[in-house]
């Protein structure tokens, strides 16, 4: 009921010309528009999980609105830096991918360089040397596209009991049940490996084909090195994609993922994003002893000069936001209609929550 309203409210914003006034407005121009994105399908990935995924075409229709719209696509530090200084240009966006996955380079960065936008890539970096299914959002997917089959979990936890996987919530239980006995007994990474291709099996999925088509990969060490090659910013995301509280832990989570990045691009990075947009002001204090000069969220807003640098909002793009309103937060007039609470426009399924835990376990 409320985004119905809120997309009749915005043609009608539209039509009686609010848009050009609010978007050539000094109020706007104090602003910065942060696009956040995370993935562009390979395959079926959005069907999956749109608030995660969006087909090429639709990416591609965003890129375009963007061009259209006569917005001031600048570089992430640039941006940072121009807002705090009270200089942004008119229509201000600064374009962030979060994690660093293969369809970025895929699907995502032909388009992107279309339109000679420049875009930072957060980058976590323990999948990009361990190339293979990131183990928990692959496996939440697996039991997705095996949604008109049955799981019997005895002979992958131990539990005695078989979930039919027509549900949102049997699958979220399902998936529950695989990191539960995961965390118990720690595996390695080839552990957990070896565990999704036996998911994989027993689900009657073709887990190699789906390996060989880099579903649910980061980018290998070699292609990051090539898009930062291509004017690509690649930015800390953490290591193995958490946030720990403790100061010891925290900083060796960016002190490893600084170090991978270096290592890949020969640049230091020196922007953050929080993974899953987890983020607790304990921290605050530990980036700074780091040199981190900006940290985003998945907030949902327009960062100002009232924003803290290491709590920047943005706007987390997702398929289920529709033209008129990706065009109202492009122009500034979303910023007056009422939202839902939460980081991003729409509410995460049982299947997204499940599929969000730590990229490295």
């Amino acid at each position: 009921m409320l985004k119905r309203f809120k997309q009749a409210t915005l043609r009608s914003l539209k039509t009686l010309g609010a848009f050009s006034v609010v978007q050539d407005s000094r109020w706007r121009r104090r602003r910065l528009l942060i696009l956040a994105y995370h993935g562009v399908s390979l395959d079926d990935e959005h069907l999956w999980d749109g608030s995660l995924y969006m087909p090429r075409e639709f990416f591609a229709a965003r890129m375009r609105a963007l061009k259209e719209s006569g917005a001031n696509v600048l570089p992430l530090g640039e941006a940072v830096e121009r807002l705090y200084s009270g200089d942004l240009p008119e229509r201000s966006v600064a374009l962030t991918f979060d994690d660093g996955a293969y369809d970025f380079a895929r699907q995502a960065f032909p388009v992107i360089a279309d339109y000679g936008f420049p875009v930072t890539l957060y980058l976590t970096t323990f999948y990009t040397h361990f190339n293979r299914p990131v183990f928990d959002v692959f496996c939440s997917y697996l039991l997705w596209k095996a949604r008109d089959s049955s799981l019997d979990l005895k002979g992958l936890t131990g539990e005695p009991r078989t979930l039919e996987l027509s549900s949102d919530g049997a699958r979220a239980e399902a998936m529950s049940a695989l990191q539960k006995f995961a965390r118990a007994r720690k595996p390695s990474a080839e552990e957990k490996d070896a565990l999704a291709a036996e998911l994989a099996k027993r689900l009657g999925l073709d887990y190699e084909g789906l390996s060989a088509r880099r579903v649910m990969h980061l980018l290998r060490p070699d292609e990051v090195s090539k898009l930062s090659a291509a004017g690509v910013d690649v930015q800390l995301h953490t290591h193995r994609h958490r946030v720990p509280l403790s100061r010891e832990l925290f900083r060796r989570e960016i002190e490893d993922n600084r170090a991978s990045i270096r290592e890949m691009t020969g640049r230091e990075a020196e922007h953050f994003c929080y993974p899953s947009g987890v983020y607790d002001p304990a921290v605050f204090p530990w980036l700074e002893e780091l040199g981190v000069r900006s940290a985003t969220t998945c907030d949902t807003g327009y960062a100002s000069r009232e924003s803290g640098r290491l709590a920047l909002p943005r706007l987390l793009d997702v398929t289920a936001l529709s033209p008129i309103e990706f065009e109202g937060w492009l122009t500034g007039v979303s910023a007056a209609l009422p939202r839902r609470r939460g980081p991003g426009p729409e509410v995460a399924t049982d299947d997204a929550r499940a599929g969000r835990a730590e990229l490295a376990g």
